[in-house]
């Protein structure tokens, strides 16, 4: 398929337009070497990039250059240069990720295929905690929030995680990392407010409980206005939320250290055709954390989470979820670097039924029981790494899985990393693959089965970074991924389209590459480039009879491409931009787009930052996502104010 990435002659004119004006007003503030004020804001150079420490990869810190992993850092700075007022739109600057929106609060979010509006194929952690639903496998974007100022960095990596962060880590594992409380002292103030995000305020303060524990709370409140459908009437669906929460971190001794942490959400999502739905809930995380030596630790996480979605006319679903997870580090004579461990997590739930939707039993309670081990063998030291390690998992409805992985990384020089992966990963069944009931009457129309399978996957990864120059950087990723025992829907009867029961008869076969890169063109101004290729290949069983030929189980662009320029101009002022294009979708098929962001920030003060964001500017609306009520994203514009003090 040939890549379209100029769809609309319009759209691009005015694109390459402001481009180039953003070209001429950086050359006019050429040699003008006004020092930007010393603050928390600080950007981060391309090499103090490439140093930044991750932790996702092997559950111990390292560098990301050196990772053997197709990993990206999304850092606090890009997520304040690109203007993105979500955690959803943030996952956007890892351009490797599909990342669509469905309606104001649903949005379908995936890495290397498999995109639909209930992707079930990739992990995502909020500080350690896995926010994803036993309901379906995914993650409900709408309840997720932080305040944006004080995340860390967010680590993505692109491909299977299983081997230490379990079942369900097929295609990527997402981990959102606050900052300690100790970073976040004294108080911020931020209050956005336009065209579609009509108001967001969030009030965050921080102090000390004593000489060594420090504490953070925040309040925050998000009114998102409603999608436009393709007629350009509003689509009637706002999404009304507000948060609060808290974070203690301490230091119990010279080697122990505690993190205490919690939130409580409520909040409506608007529809036209139904009562609003309610969404509420809370969490409480603990973790301890011993430092044995340099090189050992010790830590306990243990963590309760509370949801409750009422969806009038779909279903009501109460969960509770209790999880208990302790690791080890410790090196094993002079070239061996363990890690192990183990967890407990239950999940309750009660479902209420509909006359649409029902769910047999309407309660359940799932048990999983993990133990991992990981070594990095050092075969050469500082230059050549083996990774082997695997995680052995109990649930109830599949019994042990096992997923392994084997890892081989080499650097050398300091410019230089080579990486190979092969691994094993799954996805477990869900409450939708096993116990739901679709209804027309008393007619079934499709039914899960109790005989669903854990989906399997194979990957086959290589990468490469390079730092040319102390100003650029790049870092390719190539994957072959072999899907075994994907959903599929098969009718009952033959010849007839229902009743339908959800079985694995689908296979797959997908692969692509992914290409990131980096430049300093001067002191003040910086590029970012991403793009990614993806193709995939469904195959049913000779026995399956699923009319649909797999293709409900994603719809992927072939192609995306990512561009963002970031500015700084005398008088602390900031100009950036950002150009993205996502191909057609195939089936349902859908336009492909291209869309560019603007930000004009100023900082008079190290502590009041004032932005005017410009989102989605060439076209009045678009489509991100097929759904049967059509919506669609409008261009927006707001403004914003944060003040620390």
């Amino acid at each position: 398929m040939t890549m379209k990435l100029w769809g609309c002659k319009n759209a691009n004119r005015r694109a390459l337009k402001v481009l180039a004006a953003l070209f001429l007003l950086a050359r006019g503030a050429w040699g003008q070497e006004e020092a930007l004020p010393a603050s928390e804001l600080r950007r981060l150079s391309i090499e103090e990039l490439m140093e930044i420490d991750v932790t996702s990869v092997s559950k111990r810190s390292e560098p990301v250059f050196r990772a053997a992993a197709a990993i990206s850092v999304i850092t606090r700075e890009d997520m304040r240069r690109s203007g993105v007022s979500s955690l959803p739109e943030a996952l956007r600057l890892a351009s490797s990720l599909h990342v669509a929106r469905f309606n104001s609060g649903t949005w379908a979010v995936s890495a290397r295929g498999f995109n639909i509006n209930t992707a079930n194929k990739m992990l995502v952690l909020i500080d350690g905690r896995s926010i994803y639903t036993p309901l379906f496998s995914g993650v409900f974007w709408d309840v997720q929030d932080v305040v944006l100022e004080d995340v860390e960095r967010i680590e993505v990596i692109r491909g299977p995680g299983a081997t230490l962060w379990g079942a369900n880590a097929v295609n990527a594992v997402v981990n959102i990392i606050t900052k300690s409380a100790r970073d976040t002292q004294g108080s911020l103030v931020s209050v956005s407010a336009g065209t579609e995000d009509r108001g967001i305020g969030a009030v965050r303060h921080g102090g000390r409980l004593g000489e060594k524990v420090w504490y953070r709370a925040y309040g925050k409140y998000r009114y998102l206005d409603s999608l436009a459908l393709a007629t350009g009437e509003s689509a009637e669906d706002p999404l009304r939320m507000a948060q609060g929460g808290f974070r203690v971190d301490g230091d119990a001794s010279d080697r122990d250290a505690f993190t205490l942490q919690g939130d409580a959400y409520k909040g409506l999502a608007g529809s036209p055709i139904r009562s609003d739905s309610d969404l509420e809930g809370g969490n409480l995380l603990g973790r301890w954390s011993r430092r044995l030596s340099e090189e050992s630790n010790l830590e306990l996480q243990v963590y309760w989470d509370r949801t409750y979605r009422r969806v009038p006319g779909q279903f009501e679903e109460h969960r509770d979820t209790w999880d208990v997870d302790f690791q080890h580090r410790l090196p094993f004579g002079r070239r061996h670097d363990v890690v192990w461990g183990g967890g407990y997590r239950v999940s309750r739930d009660d479902v209420e039924s509909t006359p649409l939707l029902a769910w047999i039993p309407n309660r359940d309670t799932q048990e999983l029981f993990n133990v991992f081990v990981q070594d990095e063998v050092a075969l050469i030291e500082d230059r050549l790494q083996l990774t082997v390690g695997s995680k052995f998992e109990v649930n109830e409805s599949t019994g042990l899985e096992v997923q392994p992985s084997i890892r081989l990384g080499w650097t050398p020089d300091d410019r230089h990393t080579v990486w190979g992966a092969v691994s094993r990963a799954v996805r477990t069944p869900t409450r939708i693959d096993e116990d739901t009931r679709f209804l027309v009457g008393s007619v079934t129309l499709l039914s899960g089965s109790r005989d669903f399978e854990s989906e399997e996957l194979l990957a086959y990864e290589v990468g490469y970074r390079v730092q040319p120059r102390p100003a650029l950087s790049v870092d390719l990723a190539a994957f072959y991924n072999v899907y075994d025992n994907l959903r599929s829907q098969e009718p009952v009867v033959a010849g007839r389209p229902f009743p339908v029961v959800l079985d694995n008869k689908l296979e797959a076969d997908t692969y692509g590459f992914e290409l990131r890169a980096n430049f300093q063109a001067a002191t003040w101004w910086r590029w970012h480039a991403g793009y990614a290729y993806f193709e995939k290949d469904l195959r049913l069983d000779p026995d399956s009879r699923d009319p649909t030929g797999g293709l409900g189980e994603g719809n992927d662009p072939e192609h995306r491409f990512s561009l963002r320029s970031m500015i700084d101009l005398p008088g602390s002022v900031e100009l950036d931009a950002w150009l993205r294009y996502v191909d057609r979708l195939p089936f349902p098929a859908l336009a492909e787009y291209t869309e560019l962001d603007l930000r004009l920030g100023w900082r008079p003060t190290d502590r009041l930052e004032l932005s005017l964001v410009g989102q989605n500017l060439l076209h009045d609306q678009h489509a991100e996502f097929p759904a049967p009520r059509q919506e669609e994203v409008e261009r927006s514009v707001y403004g914003k104010a944060t003040w620390r003090f």
